[in-house]
This record gives C-alpha cells, sequence and structure tokens, in this order.
C-alpha cells in the first residue's frame, strides 16, 4: 500500500459543522497519500462548488476519535484500519492563530496573566505592576504597591460584583498579596493609579500562586515556603485577624495617606517540602496544587488535610484542572513534556496524555474554559503551544515572543494571551474551537 502511488480510499466526509459547511454525503474516492492538507483541500472544493461564495479554510481530519496526523494510509495501516471499505472522515475547523494583535508593551519581564474576564486582560510585571487592559489594548489601571516582581494575577469572580467594578488580587517576591478594586466605569486617556484596599501577609517566601474559589469568597496562595495558605477575601474591621492600618502612598511624607486592611490567613495546608509553585482551586471543596518536591497534591478545604498525591518525578512549575468534567489534571515542569493525569484511576503514576514538542522547561499549562481537548502550554523555549488530546503533535505553535515565556492563558475562547522576558503581552486571536 505504501509504496503504490496510484493506490485510492474510498472515504465519506461528514461533519457537526453548520449546514454551508457540509459536504454531499456521497463516499469519494481520493489519494491514500494525501496529508490533512490535501483532504482540507478536497473539502473547500466541495464545499465551493455547492457555493460559490464560499471562503477556503484549514479543516483536521477525525477517525475513530483521533485526529489524522500522518498521510492517510500511513495513518490507516498504524491504526489496523482496512482501506477497503469506505472511511468515514469527520472534518472540523484546524484549530491555529489566524490573527497576531499588536503586543502591549511592559517595562519589565511579564509574568504573570489572567484572560478569565472577556473585556479585560490582567498582567504582572516584575517591575512590581499589575495593569489592566481593556480589550487588549489599552491600559486603564495601573495596580500599585508592591515592591518587588508580581508572580500572579487573578480576576476575584464576585458573586455581588458589579457593573463597573473589577476586583482582582495579585501576589509577588516581596511575600505578600494584595486585593485592589478597579472602577472600570470611566475610561481616562491615561491609566489610573490604583492602591491595594487590603494586604494579605503570612508568607515567609515569595508567592509564586493564587486561585481563587468558585464563590470568590476565598483565595489560596501557593509560597517557594512550601506552604498553601487560605484567605477571607473580606474582612470586618473587628476581626482579630484583621487590623486597620494607615500607610502613605508615596515614600514622601507629604503624600497622601490611604486607609488599608491588614489580614492573614485563615488556614495553612502543610505537606510540601520544597517551593509550592501552582496552585488551583476547581470547586469548592477541593485544591490542587504542585511543587518542586514533584509532587501534585489534593487538598479537602473543609479539613485542611491532604486528600490524595502523587509524584511524577519532576520539579513542576504548573498545573490546571480541566478536561472531561474537569477530572483531568495537566502540569508542566522541568522538562520539555506536558503532562496530564487521571486521578479517578488509581494505582497508576502513568500519564493518560503526553506531549513533547516543547523543548525547554514548561512555564504555564491552562485548558480551555469550555472545550475538554484543548490546551495551551509556554515554555522558556519562547514558543507558545495549542494542543489537543486527540493527537500527540501541537495544533499550532505560537513564536510571537523573542525569548522566554513566562505566562499564558485563553481569552474570550478564541484568542491566547501570553508574557515573557522580552516585556511584551502578546495576544494570538481568531482560534476556532467548537
Amino acid at each position: 500500500m505504501e509504496d503504490d502511488p496510484s493506490r485510492q480510499v474510498r472515504v465519506r466526509f461528514v461533519t457537526k459543522l453548520p449546514p454551508p459547511l457540509r459536504t454531499p454525503p456521497a463516499a469519494i474516492a481520493v489519494p491514500a497519500d494525501l496529508t490533512r492538507m490535501g483532504l482540507s483541500e478536497i473539502v473547500n472544493s466541495l464545499l465551493a462548488a455547492a457555493e460559490p461564495d464560499h471562503q477556503s479554510q484549514p479543516f483536521d481530519f477525525i477517525v475513530q476519535g483521533e485526529l489524522v496526523r500522518l498521510p492517510l494510509q500511513e495513518f490507516l495501516l498504524a491504526k489496523g484500519i482496512s482501506a477497503e471499505r469506505v472511511l468515514e472522515l469527520e472534518y472540523v475547523r484546524a484549530v491555529a492563530p489566524r490573527k497576531q494583535e499588536e503586543p502591549c508593551p511592559h517595562d519589565d519581564w511579564v509574568s504573570a496573566v489572567d484572560g478569565s474576564n472577556p473585556g479585560f486582560i490582567l498582567s504582572g510585571c516584575y517591575d512590581g505592576l499589575a495593569r489592566l487592559w481593556k480589550d487588549a489594548a489599552v491600559c486603564t489601571q495601573i495596580l500599585e504597591g508592591h515592591n518587588d516582581a508580581i508572580t500572579s494575577t487573578r480576576f476575584i469572580n464576585k458573586g455581588s460584583e458589579t457593573e463597573g467594578s473589577l476586583h482582582v488580587v495579585t501576589g509577588s517576591k516581596d511575600r505578600s498579596l494584595r486585593l485592589y478594586k478597579c472602577d472600570t466605569s470611566v475610561i481616562m486617556d491615561y491609566p489610573k493609579r490604583v492602591g491595594a484596599y487590603k494586604i494579605l501577609r503570612g508568607h515567609t517566601a515569595s508567592v509564586k500562586s493564587i486561585s481563587a474559589d468558585p464563590s470568590g469568597d476565598m483565595l489560596c496562595s501557593g509560597s517557594w515556603d512550601g506552604t498553601i495558605k487560605l484567605w477571607a477575601v473580606e474582612g470586618s474591621d473587628d476581626d482579630d485577624a484583621v487590623s486597620l492600618k494607615k500607610r502613605r502612598m508615596n515614600s514622601d511624607s507629604s503624600g497622601p495617606e490611604e486607609s488599608q486592611l491588614e489580614g492573614s490567613a485563615t488556614s495553612t495546608l502543610l505537606g510540601h517540602t520544597q517551593g509550592v509553585t501552582a496552585v488551583t482551586w476547581p470547586e469548592r471543596k477541593t485544591i490542587y496544587s504542585a511543587s518542586w518536591d514533584h509532587s501534585v497534591r489534593q487538598w479537602d478545604v473543609q479539613t485542611v488535610k491532604e486528600t490524595w498525591n502523587m509524584f511524577c518525578g519532576k520539579a513542576l512549575n504548573c498545573l490546571d484542572c480541566g478536561g472531561e468534567g474537569s477530572s483531568l489534571i495537566a502540569a508542566g515542569g522541568s522538562d520539555p513534556v506536558l503532562r496530564v493525569w487521571d486521578p479517578r484511576k488509581p494505582g497508576t503514576l502513568a500519564p493518560v496524555f503526553q506531549f513533547s514538542s516543547h523543548s525547554s522547561w514548561i512555564t504555564a499549562c491552562k485548558w480551555h474554559p469550555s472545550s475538554c481537548f484543548h490546551l495551551v502550554s509556554s515554555s522558556f523555549d519562547g514558543k507558545v503551544m495549542l494542543w489537543d488530546l486527540r493527537t500527540a503533535w501541537p495544533l499550532a505553535s505560537v513564536d510571537s515572543h523573542e525569548d522566554k515565556v513566562l505566562c499564558a492563558d485563553w481569552w474570550k475562547g478564541d484568542s491566547v494571551i501570553s508574557g515573557g522576558a522580552d516585556s511584551k503581552l502578546c495576544i494570538s486571536s481568531g482560534i476556532q474551537i467548537v
């Protein structure tokens, strides 16, 4: 079969895409050595024959739940699928950025991004400032107060949040977390400088990662001190854990004073033996963490106890929960491999998926907010990669950075945002994920 260039395979193209993108149902014969690019050309030709105004676009092809990433005949041989019968090829839109937006410049390394708000992007920088970007274009607020690099930024999705006001939290190498309220109802010609309304102290080393519980009432933070701390977002003045402080906005004694709450942790989770590099709080009762001690751990928030752990043999830099039922754990660290585990399969530490196209340490990984198949990762190799669980090859490799990429996230479901040592926040848009 491989040696016969005239060999053909009978295929029927099927899709879940809407009617303008549906080909006729009849089976046709195609060359057996076609790649997905050639198959995509055939689908576009069939669509154009039925609809002359059809705009050609790239497609991917799925056979028995797996994306075709080899010439068709090689794929069939590898999977033991007979080439004698009609092969059903499901086609979907290819997942890749179609546009690179203008980068948002920073004054130092961009070390943290959060794209969970559709109207704004939150970035953290080594200059100690966080920035709020409206529509990935205009910096509307500069969040100040930290005296060292920011390592984590998060929108707090508070249920009581009103239109025109955003609550955010930042973590820093200065060992503190800071809470901010940002008025977004008025956009000025220049960024408004905002001070924190509350400082959370208690870590004895750099704060590396922050996550909010689904309600937005609590936060957790992981630190290089090896601990995870839980914090209440709100606190009353008569709470023993909260004291009202006066601080001057500037070192100059003539600067304005600002009332500011200081809070301490409500609980501390102990168990990691080295720095905690990533925390995520996917459901109210459960926190997951990753560490340089080579472990992923699960914690019960109510009992403040570890309920599950897994040692994977690598120092870890990032993790995220997603996939079907949000039950899979993706993590990356001190090698070029992005690994995915299924904690529902006890007794095995083997990853259920491994992606190994990066060439250096992995710095961030995030599941797509509405797809159980798609992830994004970033690396010291300067690349951002898009992945699909149905193939081991990257769907796309984004080369918009000129140095190490330190952070990445999805934004609005169709864009990827990333920050790096080139001091740029980059936005890759037009990603069509069905």
